[in-house]
Formats: structure tokens, C-alpha cells, sequence
């Protein structure tokens, strides 16, 4: 049998058996044509003749080409599957694919705001209660890089003001203290101020809403959108572009990726190592904007 034929077979089988949408055969065909071009290539007489070592040359051709790491992990896993169809049919013995690891897509680096974003997002309120609550939580954000699970957790108790530090427990329930910014403790300490007015008898949150009950995930979600379409930031604000913001600016300023790593609360540094990259990504724009021989221009005939 032709190798396209079991390539039909297999799309035959998607379309029948497993009742796969119209677009998702489509893709599963485009991949397995660059697959059957890379064995026509090779003149191999049949699908069951590629080794292992030449299973691992295909992704390294498709890198070679400047295929995306995210396409080539999709091309891996349709040559997996069609090659469990060709072992169920005898038309290979083995799948060779099984022993070829995808390469790693490359980390989205977080969105991060600048300093003087923050300025303007920080500065300006009307002094309602209810804006010094939706200030008190953005500068807590900043301040201490909080998960918005964490914000919206904490208890009325949960910071102290003594010693500036706020205690939350975060992801696996793990409990951690965190330092306090001197802006974020005023901020707090005038929301704490109107607090007692909205808050509902026993409530226990630190954030209330409008009802005196706890201020929920979503709600401070929609409160911060508000709040940055108010203040002119001009792109949506999202509660980890705070945390981000924070962590970003803590690495830059002090360098100490391990005390980073602890305050946010990161169980393995090399989730913490992210921001690392986005400190490169500053000092190469610094770099790009002042060093005389970056300039555009600055080369002499």
C-alpha cells in the first residue's frame, strides 16, 4: 500500500470512529503531509522503515525551517498517533515517535507595568470609601506581589501594622509573611479607616463590598478594570501585572532572585527565574537608548 493510502486510512479512521470536527482533521492532514514529504524525501519504501534516529530528525528539520516550537509539538503528536494506527494496522511494528521529545515552547514573559504607570494608577482617587478600598488593594498588589486568591482571602487581622509585614497563605495552604510598602501601610490604614461603616457585623475580610460581605475574586477583578479605564492607563489591568510589576522592579532594584523567589511565594526558583529575563529585556533597552555604540547612526565612514 502507498504511504498516502494509510494516510487516507488514518484520516478515514479520525472521521469515522472518533468523530473529529471538520477543522481538526484538516490540521491532522497538513500535518501528515509534511511528514509524508519528509519520508518521500528519505526514499523509504515504507512507513514501518523509520528508525528512531530518523523519527528525531524531523522536528530538527522543522526547527531548522523556523517552525514554531508550539507547531512542531503539534506535528509530534499527530506522527504519535497516525504511527498507534500503523502498529494496529501491521504496517509498522513500533512507533518510533514515542521515543522523540517535543522542544520546549518558550515561557510568555509576564506583562509588567512601568513605574510611571503606577504613578498614575496609585495617585489620583476621589477619597469615596469606596475608592480608598480599590486604592488600599493596589498598592497592597504592588506592595507585597500578592496572588489575587491571596488578596481576596485576607482576613481583617492579616496585616500588622507594627512591623509592616501581611501574613497569607497561598497556593498548597502554605502560609507566608510578606514585607509591607510604607505607601501601601497609608493606604491601608485609610481604608481601615471607613472599613468599619461598610462592613457587615463579624465579617471578617479585609476588602468588603458594597453589601459588607467579602469582596470576591471577581469583583476585585472588576474593580481594578474600573479603576485603570478611570485613571487613563489605556490597556486592561489584570491583578498579576501587579504582582508581576512587583517582582519585576523587587529583581531590578535589588538583584536577589532567591528573597524574590520567597516573597511571592514560588515553591521552585525557576518559576521565580521568568522575571530574570524581563530584567535582561530593561538593561538592553537601557543599553539600546545610552550606549554610544548602539545608537542608530553613532558608527562613523
Amino acid at each position: 500500500m502507498k504511504h498516502t493510502e494509510y494516510i487516507d486510512q488514518y484520516i478515514d479512521y479520525l472521521r469515522r470512529e472518533r468523530g473529529l470536527s471538520a477543522h481538526t482533521i484538516a490540521a491532522y492532514q497538513r500535518d501528515l503531509n509534511q511528514l509524508y514529504q519528509f519520508v518521500s524525501e528519505r526514499h523509504l519504501a515504507c512507513w514501518g522503515e523509520i528508525t528512531i534516529p530518523l523519527a528525531r530528525q524531523f522536528p530538527a528539520l522543522l526547527h531548522r525551517r523556523g517552525m514554531a516550537a508550539s507547531s512542531i509539538q503539534r506535528m509530534l503528536s499527530a506522527a504519535r498517533s497516525f504511527y498507534r494506527f500503523l502498529v494496529s494496522e501491521k504496517a509498522a511494528q513500533h512507533n518510533p515517535f514515542d521515543a522523540v521529545q517535543a522542544p520546549k515552547s518558550a515561557k510568555k514573559l509576564p506583562t509588567t507595568l512601568s513605574v510611571d504607570e503606577l504613578n498614575q494608577l496609585l495617585e489620583e482617587h476621589d477619597g469615596s470609601p469606596i475608592a480608598l478600598r480599590d486604592r488600599a488593594m493596589l498598592e497592597l498588589f504592588y506592595s507585597s506581589g500578592l496572588r489575587l486568591s491571596e488578596l481576596a482571602a485576607l482576613e481583617y487581622d492579616g496585616i500588622d501594622f507594627s512591623v509592616q509585614q501581611v501574613r497569607v497563605v497561598g497556593k498548597g495552604n502554605k502560609e507566608r509573611i510578606v514585607p509591607v510598602g510604607r505607601k501601601a501601610i497609608a493606604a491601608m490604614s485609610e481604608w481601615l479607616s471607613v472599613r468599619e461603616d461598610m462592613a457587615a457585623d463579624r465579617e471578617t475580610a479585609m476588602f468588603v463590598n458594597q453589601k459588607g460581605s467579602r469582596l470576591s475574586s471577581r469583583g476585585i477583578q472588576y474593580r481594578l478594570e474600573n479603576w485603570a479605564k478611570k485613571n487613563g492607563l489605556g490597556r486592561h489591568l489584570h491583578p498579576h501585572m501587579l504582582r508581576h510589576s512587583f517582582a519585576s522592579h523587587m529583581l531590578e532594584s535589588s538583584g536577589d532572585l532567591r528573597a524574590v523567589q520567597e516573597m511571592l511565594g514560588h515553591a521552585d526558583i525557576s518559576t521565580t527565574q521568568i522575571y530574570t529575563h524581563l530584567d535582561f529585556q530593561h538593561l538592553a533597552q537601557v543599553y539600546d537608548q545610552a550606549h554610544p555604540r548602539a545608537k542608530k547612526g553613532s558608527g562613523r565612514g
